[in-house]
């Protein structure tokens, strides 16, 4: 290792803000790179703020050469992963690095050995922190910046990482449509057709916690059996709700009901990445003007769909197969005459062929891959 070079853990308030402002530093001069929010970075990091920090830990290092900081990595255990998984697997995330592969692999050397003294057998990542947060290096798909809460990271990084022992564990897909596409008339027909038993209604802001949780009680069940998939607490809940609020609009998040049980959901965000480009991270004094203006009077030209889902007890046969493109088609009824042209569907598992041929079939096109890359430790 070069001897000027040191991997330095994280461990005052100054030194978190620093690793949070790293990648803009490093990455700013990029055309299609979005600065994140700082306080949103801060809601995810700090454990006295993210409720993942109930069942997980993690550990954060800045790598500074010739004084100057040119890197950073997280490394973190999640309990409930491990359970959920039955694995003995800890995971990086957060590494951001100049295009030197010295110190791509100083920092994950740290956060391996970090994993190994507490007895991990594996490394995944990147993951910021958790499946359920940003997950993936994006290794194709650059030409464009990235939407909410997906991941944008330079070309040379997974060279860096794969040079450092890793393989790929598994890639995720985002696909890209837009909303003047007309449905194929098969579909159409089938998505507008009555019954007794199903209903389709929109998200109840004047219920917001009861849907919030109608939600999660129905990705819980539809995601269990998905790789890697961690569950949400009830505290984990309670966050996001406080995070989405701001975001949600009843018209873009939709149930079916099957004889008043909630069965199945869709929920499409618009992209805030698209008004939050020229703020640099920071929404004081007045980017919280800024960014106010223009989600409620400007109004992004992209959104993205983060989570559809079909209770398991509905998820068979012919049944199964409707209530998606139903509640696509709800959703796109109301995208149609909307300001929002474009809709990301985000993130498909690579083999997961039914979710690909359906979104296929209504006119989205795999536009961006991020991976997830593993190593035996």
């Amino acid at each position: 290792m070069n001897t000027s070079l040191s991997i330095d853990l994280v461990t005052t308030k100054a030194q978190l803000k620093a690793f949070i402002r790293l990648p803009n530093d490093l990455y700013g001069k990029d055309p299609t790179w979005i600065p994140a929010l700082e306080m949103e970075r801060l809601g995810i990091l700090d454990p006295r703020q993210s409720p993942y920090f109930e069942h997980a830990e993690a550990q954060y290092w800045i790598a500074h050469q010739n004084g100057k900081a040119v890197g950073r990595i997280s490394a973190q255990i999640d309990q409930m992963s491990l359970k959920a998984n039955d694995s003995t697997t800890g995971h990086f995330g957060m590494l951001v690095a100049i295009d030197n592969p010295a110190v791509s692999k100083a920092l994950l050397e740290t956060a391996e050995n970090w994993l190994k003294e507490r007895g991990m057998k594996t490394v995944q990542g990147p993951f910021n922190l958790s499946i359920n947060q940003e997950v993936g290096l994006l290794i194709d798909g650059r030409d464009t910046p990235p939407m909410m809460l997906m991941a944008h990271d330079p070309d040379y990084m997974g060279g860096h990482i794969e040079a450092s022992g890793y393989a790929k564990a598994k890639d995720l897909l985002a696909y890209i449509r837009g909303t003047d596409f007309l449905f194929p008339e098969k579909w159409r027909r089938m998505a507008e057709r009555r019954s007794s038993h199903v209903s389709m209604r929109m998200f109840d802001m004047k219920n917001y916690g009861r849907d919030i949780k109608h939600i999660v009680s129905i990705f819980n069940e539809a995601w269990h059996n998905n790789w890697n998939f961690v569950p949400m607490t009830e505290k984990e809940v309670d966050h996001m709700a406080k995070e989405l609020r701001p975001l949600i609009r009843k018209e873009l998040a939709w149930f079916a009901d099957i004889d008043g049980e909630p069965a199945a959901f869709i929920v499409c965000l618009p992209d805030v990445n698209g008004a939050i480009g020229d703020l640099n991270g920071r929404l004081l004094p007045f980017g919280w003007l800024k960014l106010l203006w223009r989600l409620k009077v400007k109004r992004p030209a992209t959104a993205r769909v983060l989570l559809m889902g079909v209770r398991k007890k509905f998820s068979e046969g012919v049944l199964g197969q409707i209530l998606p493109f139903r509640l696509i088609y709800a959703l796109e009824s109301d995208l149609y005459n909307s300001p929002i042209k474009q809709v990301e569907m985000s993130w498909i598992l690579e083999d997961n062929e039914p979710v690909k041929r359906m979104i296929e079939t209504l006119g989205g096109k795999a536009y961006k891959t991020y991976r997830v890359y593993e190593k035996a430790l």
